[in-house]
């Protein structure tokens, strides 16, 4: 039994929050700002444009006035609470306006293909290009000195940041291992955002969310210290203004609106900082950036009728750095029939994997499929658009990672994730689907059904992982389920448990399979026929009775030939040491 000491639990972000000092004091600094400005009103008797020409640059609480009053008579104490109220609106505005339009442009331009991104890149673009607080004075005569329409206009200006920001975490994450496994279960591009890549840009987004408000702050008290804007409106700006002129004769006057704005400002980075510290919780950040591509293939020709699956001459090729298309899959034909598992076997980089996506249709974007044609019982699947693969995957067809771990999204409990791709697959309501994924869980051989819900991924071990993937592949009954490598992370005893599974499962559900592997152990297991592949080509197939007893091509002699068993001795000479090597090559 798992022990506390060795299963953390995940504290909520409010819990590490709370037990962070440098957030508990800066949030609280905010809230009582942000509170002495709402109750202004009940905190003063005087309003914030109210002069008193007794109280010009009266002292520390003379005529009732807490702080004194400037050299117009008004109360400086009433002043600074009104003017919180102006920063806070500013603040609220600018960032919101930035982040509505950067975030929102950033996952579309980041996720969505390179035309997407070229057009939002040259509208973000321009707006980089505009002077910001020259543009802000020029249009006050649009704006009429309404600080509040200037801090819409600046929440535009500040939108590229944000969007640059967002589109570059959002490169990094999209093609992750877990958003290929959303993809392939179904899901809609617009859950897999909001659900799988949001979740991962939201950390860089909060703390710049602080800059935001703080820039906005500044803008706003800055245009007020140059006299840009109403004068009736309250505003740190103003008042440091004020002071600045009277610096001399009353330095307090110029030390209390500054004090509070540095006050502010810093507090917002701090919060910042913390949040997303919280929210993140030291996770690193995905690196990898992969775009995509669209490709429309000729005319599919008639298959035959018993096939299920039918790839009939397949090619797909990746661009070199001179910009020429070099060939990684070449006229690959292969078929499986409905019941049937098929071995696709080969070493690695012999193309297994890249035919299996192709399949999918999560083929890199700068993958180009020159020709051929992917059959699925009797539609082309070759240039699908996404929104009609989603139609087919996890329904028609579903998907068993080589790494179970990678495919899980580690800041999503495992009951979350099977019951998003079953609702994906099937509308059906969340207890449902919770009901479906809990007698899922138990088939698969899961012994605590219940708990391994609840777990994150971390908390379960690799073979349980597999075997919940297992289970939401499937879901929906599938008519065929591509298996890559499935039992390549495991130990042996854990490998036989998993194609005793597949077996059942195929059996249960009549249940096309294509396995993906270089172990000739697991195709002698399970499978009925296999297809060998060598650089990108198909070099043989047939039963798998046939190809263990009498091979026919050179190339799979050479791979059964390099099975290990307690029986063969290895009758090849030692490698040369390098040092000899070396003398050889002199």
């Amino acid at each position: 039994m798992t022990t506390p000491s060795t299963q953390a639990r995940r504290r909520s972000a409010l819990r590490r929050l709370l037990a962070d000092p440098q957030a508990v004091v800066s949030a609280s600094l905010l809230i009582v700002i942000v509170l002495l400005g709402l109750l202004a009103p009940v905190l003063t008797d005087h309003g914030p444009n109210q002069a008193n020409l007794d109280a010009v640059d009266a002292g520390l609480g003379d005529h009732g006035y807490l702080l004194g009053g400037d050299k117009s008579g008004r109360d400086i104490y009433a002043r600074l609470l009104y003017s919180i109220n102006t920063s806070t609106v500013s603040a609220l505005i600018g960032a919101s306006i930035a982040l509505a339009i950067g975030i929102t442009s950033g996952l579309i331009g980041g996720y969505f293909g390179r035309r997407v991104r070229g057009v939002t890149e040259w509208v973000f673009s321009l707006i980089m290009t505009f002077p910001g607080l020259l543009l802000l004075i020029v249009l006050m005569p649009v704006t009429k000195g309404d600080y509040k329409a200037t801090m819409l206009i600046f929440g535009v200006l500040l939108s590229p940041g944000v969007y640059r920001l967002v589109r570059n975490l959002v490169l990094g994450v999209k093609n992750e291992l877990y958003v290929d496994a959303a993809r392939v279960s179904g899901l809609p591009d617009r859950r897999i955002l909001r659900r799988h890549v949001l979740a991962v840009v939201r950390g860089p987004v909060i703390i710049a969310t602080a800059f935001l408000a703080g820039s906005s702050i500044g803008v706003q008290s800055g245009l007020a210290f140059l006299g840009v804007g109403s004068n009736t409106v309250p505003s740190f700006g103003a008042m440091i203004s004020e002071g600045f002129t009277n610096l001399y004769e009353e330095p307090l006057q110029f030390l209390w609106p500054s004090l509070a704005l540095g006050i502010i400002t810093a507090s917002l980075v701090l919060l910042g900082n913390a949040l997303r510290d919280a929210l993140e919780g030291g996770r690193p950040r995905p690196s990898r950036i992969v775009t995509a591509t669209a490709y429309r293939p000729p005319p599919a020709t008639e298959d035959a009728a018993s096939a299920l699956l039918t790839v009939d001459d397949l090619a797909i090729a990746y661009p070199t750095p001179t910009g020429e298309l070099k060939e990684v899959v070449s006229g690959v034909t292969l078929s499986v029939a409905a019941g049937e598992t098929l071995g696709l076997v080969g070493e690695s980089g012999s193309g297994k994997t890249q035919t299996a996506f192709a399949a999918l249709g999560v083929l890199p974007s700068e993958a180009v499929v020159t020709r051929g044609s992917i059959r699925l019982d009797g539609r082309e699947l070759l240039g699908l658009s996404e929104r009609e693969l989603r139609a087919v995957r996890g329904t028609s067809i579903a998907y068993v990672p080589q790494e179970p771990m990678s495919n899980l999204d580690p800041s999503c409990t495992v009951g979350s994730q099977l019951v998003e791709g079953v609702r994906a697959a099937t509308p059906m309501s969340r207890n449902e689907a919770r009901d479906r994924v809990m007698s899922l869980l138990a088939r698969v051989g899961i012994p605590d059904p219940e708990r391994t819900f609840r777990s994150y991924p971390h908390q379960i071990s690799g073979g349980m992982a597999q075997r919940v993937l297992i289970a939401g592949a499937v879901a929906s009954r599938p008519l065929l389920l591509i298996a890559d490598e499935p039992t390549t992370a495991l130990d042996v005893t854990v490998q036989a448990e998993i194609l005793d599974l597949l077996r059942d499962l195929q059996k249960d559900l009549n249940m096309a399979v294509l396995l993906v592997t270089h172990n000739f152990g697991v195709v002698a297991d399970i499978c009925g026929r296999v297809a060998v592949m060598r650089n990108g080509t198909v070099v043989e197939t047939g039963t798998t009775d046939e190809l263990f007893a009498a091979p026919r091509h050179p190339y799979t002699r050479k791979l059964l030939d390099s099975i290990l068993d307690d029986t063969a001795l290895r009758t090849d000479p030692p490698a040369a040491p390098v040092d000899a090597l070396e003398t050889e090559t002199r």
